[in-house]
Order: structure tokens, then sequence, then C-alpha cells
């Protein structure tokens, strides 16, 4: 079923248009990336499908329920990381952790398998206004995690971050995802939508600009020519068809070929092509 919608959905601030008629769904189970530059209305978004904010106009439905109606026990099975998250600046990593936990009625155990996912094992001492932006950032990503929820959105969740930190991060978002955990992630890093996302969508201006799996969304807007590299070094080129391509083969009778290669474009590209506009 679809476990979020957005029907028509419009939003202003004062003459300043945010959304304009947005709408997509996400499918249970799925990880689905909203991916735009800094302005196009992802975090608003996130805002909207969480009721931080309310819509202008159109419909939101959540867990196959209109949003207005949702219940306690619904947002119980929400995580949020988003750009107005927070940590109690005075008390340590641990007590951040083990306070969600009591509140949520979660095993301690808990804190310290999550601790150890976030990379931050050796950090639980620590008080959280002596931590680094990327640091936090962990911190803020495992409480949000923490009661393994159902519906996990993520805005801009490895900003900050190292590589290897931010590879463990996405072996966690996969790893629950596979248990069932639905992700919304919100991002302008096309490389990470690219290894964590099953079906995509581009926003532009507030509006849905172009949507799909990204395997197939390279296929769409990849150059209509075929690259032949040989054995010897030497590259030949033609039309991406059947024609073309057999022709081409069919003269290299002979001669070695070490490798074929359609000429896609990475997900940034596409939504260059789509927009004409760069993630900047």
């Amino acid at each position: 079923m679809d476990i979020l919608s957005m029907q028509n959905v419009s939003l202003s601030f004062g003459s300043a248009r945010a959304l304009d008629g947005l709408s997509f769904a996400v499918k249970e189970g799925e990880i689905f990336g909203f991916l735009g530059p800094s302005g196009a209305g992802k975090t608003t978004t996130i805002k909207l499908l969480t009721r931080q904010l309310r819509p202008g106009a159109g419909e939101i439905a959540v867990f196959g329920v209109p949003i207005a109606r949702l219940d306690s026990a619904a947002y119980e099975q929400i995580g949020i990381l988003s750009d107005n998250s927070g940590v109690y600046e005075r008390m340590t990593v641990y007590e951040n952790m083990k306070l969600f936990a009591d509140l949520r009625g979660l095993p301690a155990s808990r804190i310290g398998e999550v601790l150890e996912k976030v990379g931050l094992a050796d950090a639980g001492k620590r008080v959280a206004k002596k931590l680094s932006k990327g640091m936090r950032q962990r911190l803020i990503l495992a409480m949000a995690v923490l009661h393994r929820p159902r519906l996990l959105f993520l805005d801009e969740p490895t900003a900050a971050l190292d590589p290897a930190t931010t590879a463990a991060i996405h072996r966690l978002l996969r790893e629950m995802n596979d248990g069932g955990t639905t992700i919304f992630l919100t991002t302008h890093n096309m490389e990470e939508a690219d290894r964590l996302c099953a079906r995509v969508a581009f926003l532009n201006e507030g509006r849905i600009a172009e949507t799909g799996v990204p395997a197939q969304l390279k296929l769409k807007y990849a150059k209509d020519r075929v690259r032949v590299l040989l054995e010897d070094g030497e590259t030949l080129e033609c039309a991406r068809n059947p024609e073309a391509m057999g022709a081409l083969l069919a003269g290299l009778s002979g001669r070695g070929i070490a490798s074929v290669h359609s000429e896609e474009p990475d997900l940034e590209e596409i939504f260059l092509q789509v927009t004409g506009r760069n993630l900047v």
C-alpha cells in the first residue's frame, strides 16, 4: 500500500510559493529519494508530512489515513531527522539516548547497539555540547532510529559526515529497510540517492519534475550512442539501436572487443537535463 501520499499540495509563505500542486506517493517498504537543491521545498515537504506545517491546499495521508486524523499511536511509529532536530546539550550522548529509550519503553541494550552502528560507541560519556557537527548528526540519527520506526524521515542525513561514517550509516539504513522500515530521504547528494533509493523524485521550484527508478531514468536520458572499446585500444561509436549495433559488430570479425558501453548519465546530469539547473 501507499504508506504516505500527497495530492495537489500547495503551500505559500506570504507571496512566496514553496510548493505548487505537489503530488506523489511512497510505497510501504521502499527507500524513496526526494531530490533537489537547497530551497527546492524538500524540508518543507517533510514538515508537512510530519504535521509541523499545514498545507494551504491539497490532501496528505500517512499510513493510509488523512494526516489530520493521525493519532498518537501512529506518531509512535515514525522517526525523523530534520533541520530542527536537537539534543540536550548538557547531557551526555548516553543520557540523551537513555531518555529516549525510557520514553519509548526500550531496553538499555538497544542503546549500545545503535551507538555502535552510527559510530558513537566510544562517545557515550561525552557531553552533547562538545560534539562536533558530524557527531551531533550521528547522535540525532541514533535517536531517530532507536525505536525501529515503521516510517523514517531523513533530511540530509549524511551532511558533514566523513566517507567511512557515511558508509556505516548507509549500511544501517539498508538493514532497517530490509527489516521493513520505509525511508523517505531528502538529499542533494545524487550519489547517495543512487546507492540507496528504489525510486527517486526530482523536486524543482515546488514541483515534481521527474520520478522513477534510478536505473530506468539513466536509460531514459542516455545519449543515443554506444561506445565499443576494442582490445587493441581503438574506440568505435554507433547509434544506440539494433540495426546500427548489428552492423558495427558484424564488421568486427576477428577483432577482440574489450567492452561495450552506452553513455548513461548520472542522476545529477539527469536533474540538469530535466530542470536546467544545477544542484547548488
